[in-house]
């Protein structure tokens, strides 16, 4: 559940939103690209992405003067899997409030 936590949290932000869907794409970047028309340094996107390292959702790979940037979809998957247990959840007492209201004119 932490990992979760984390996901939500990284994407609590609209330039570390911004960031996942632009590397949503699936291909590796670099930092300059990726942080391009952000209206932030690379220092500054260089923080947003390491709190998205840190919630394992993005992959940092120097590549001689650079480093690339590529997305980790394993926790993305976790939380979407949270997302569908807690639509399931929903859908299940929306049935029942249905089933109660159609019982009960």
């Amino acid at each position: 559940m932490t990992a979760v936590v984390e996901v939500f949290k990284a994407l609590g932000d609209p330039i570390r939103l911004e960031i996942v869907q632009r590397l949503s794409r699936g291909e590796a970047v670099t930092i300059s690209k990726v942080s391009s028309n952000l209206g932030i340094s690379r220092q500054g996107a260089r923080k947003h992405l390491q709190i998205l390292v840190d919630a394992n959702m993005v992959k940092l790979e120097p590549k001689g003067r650079d480093v690339n940037v590529q997305l980790q979809t394993r926790s993305l998957d976790a939380a979407k899997e949270f997302i569908a247990e807690v639509e399931k959840r929903w859908d299940s007492r929306l049935e029942a409030l249905r089933q109660f209201v159609e019982e009960n004119p």
